[in-house]
Parts: C-alpha cells; structure tokens; sequence
C-alpha cells in the first residue's frame, strides 16, 4: 500500500489543553493536539482492540502513538482509523500514523472525493461569523489528502466493523460526507464537527477552551441547511455525553439544554448572515 502526503502546513494557534488527555468514559480517551480531539475507543488494557476516531493535525503522529502505547500497549494498532471527516485538521498525521500502523480507514462514501485526491473542500469562508479564527482560515491547508489505497467506505448498514456497539450516523452539512458515531446502550456521541462544544470562530475561546455547544464552525460549513437537519437529528437521539472535535466533552443536563436550543434556534445562533462564496468574495 502507498499513500500520498497531503496538507503539512501547521496551524500556528494551541489550544491551553493542548497534549492534554482525558478518559471521558471507561472506553473513550480524549486526546487533544493543538485545536482539536482525536479518540481512542477501546478497553485500557494492554493487547485489547481499540480504533481510533480522527487523525489532528499534521505533526501530531508521534503524539497519537504514544498515547495509543501508553493506553493499549506497545505494538498494538488500531484495528482500523474512523473518520468523522476529512478536514485538514481531522486527517493532518494521516500519512505518519498510516506509515506506522498497517490499518485500514473508513470514511463515508461522499467523503471518498476528499480523501483520494479527486476533489477539494469548497471554502474556507473568512468572513462567515466574524471572529479571527475565520478571518485567519483563507491560510489554514487546503490541499487534498490521497489515501486511496488505504480508505474504504463505511458499510451500508451503518454498522462500524471494529465496533461492533457503535453506529455511523450520516450527519452532512459541514461536509458532504461527515458522520457521526452513536452508541445506544449509553447514549455516547462523537459528533465529529456537526456541532461543536467551543465557538470555534473566537480565537479567544478557542485558546482557552471556553465551553459552549455551537454549531459546526462556520468557515468550513458547507450546506447550512443539512447541518441544522444533522443537528435535529443528533439532539432528537438525546446524547447523555457529546464528545466533538473542538472543544471539551459534555454531559447530562447541560448538554440536552445547550443543545436543545441549537437545535430550536439553529437559523438565529448558528447559519451566518453570508453563506454562499459569492458573498464572501
């Protein structure tokens, strides 16, 4: 198998929990590198399976392997690589993770474009929402990733082969082909970025971790009207936890009542005045 680099640029801006871990449940490990979370799913114990849910950003392989070491036991990879989508910022240490570990990636048919080099994302949208991460966007890496040897279209069955209790929920609007992970027994979401739990557009919030249940960040978003949908949905399954891809994970009371009014309130609080390219140019 070969694999093509794609984005290397860095993003210059970390987060205050930057390196920072966290078990957010007994079988999931939160990680964050830099602005954003990657997932460890899995018993903590050495030798047992685990997969793991989003890539970072470029320059955070090493990271990653340790903490997989570290949690699971040394020579033990995943069982395969989950993609909620394939950002920059959720498939940046693709390349040095898949030049370490012999696994396969699941993404969403629609995202297949993305990840074998066929097409680039449309945005980023720098005024979309105001803020300076937005304004800041039009530098982040745009180039697309080629991992067509390696990535393979998630089942139809919204099944997750190497997660036998969790399920896919297509979730698009932020991207075509973004999903989220569900498990029903517990209630547990990783949402990817259908919503957020920091305002990802406020530098300030975004360095300081403020939390906060927004909508996917804006300058990235390309469908308003499926985000809102994705984000109905997601509240109507009524998560108990909410672990995203910016931002620290939430729970209970809290979760259901910001997220609740996201979704009543998902046109006011979230979709920008200016939502089309020919606005923002």
């Amino acid at each position: 198998m070969t694999i093509k680099p794609g984005p290397t640029d860095r993003v210059p801006m970390t987060s205050i929990n930057s390196g920072e871990g966290r078990e957010v449940l007994k079988d999931v490990y939160c990680l964050t590198t830099q602005i954003v979370n990657v997932y460890f799913v899995g018993q903590p114990r050495g030798g047992n399976p685990w997969v793991l849910v989003d890539a970072g950003l470029a320059g955070a392989g090493k990271q990653i392997v340790q903490t997989a070491g570290e949690r699971f036991g040394a020579n033990n990879p995943p069982r395969a690589i989950v993609l909620t989508h394939g950002h920059f910022d959720h498939v940046g240490a693709l390349p040095e993770l898949t030049a370490q570990w012999d696994v396969p990636v699941y993404a969403h048919n629609e995202e297949m474009p993305f990840l074998t080099g066929r097409e680039t994302y449309a945005g980023p949208y720098p005024d979309a929402g105001g803020g300076l991460i937005s304004r800041l966007s039009r530098f982040f890496p745009d180039s697309p990733i080629d991992i067509s040897d390696r990535v393979h279209a998630l089942p139809e069955d919204h099944t997750v082969l190497e997660l036998s209790d969790w399920e896919w929920i297509h979730t698009p609007g932020h991207t075509p082909g973004h999903v989220s992970l569900f498990r029903r027994d517990d209630a547990a979401l990783i949402a990817g970025d259908a919503f957020v739990t920091v305002q990802q557009e406020a530098l300030y919030d975004v360095l300081t971790q403020k939390q906060e249940v927004s909508g996917p960040p804006r300058y990235f978003t390309s469908d308003w009207t499926l985000a809102k949908d994705s984000v109905q949905r997601l509240c109507a399954l009524k998560p108990q936890v909410a672990m995203t891809g910016h931002g620290l994970p939430m729970w209970g009371e809290e979760l259901a009542a910001q997220l609740g009014h996201l979704a009543a309130h998902f046109d006011a609080v979230a979709v920008p005045r200016a939502t089309n390219r020919a606005q923002h140019e």
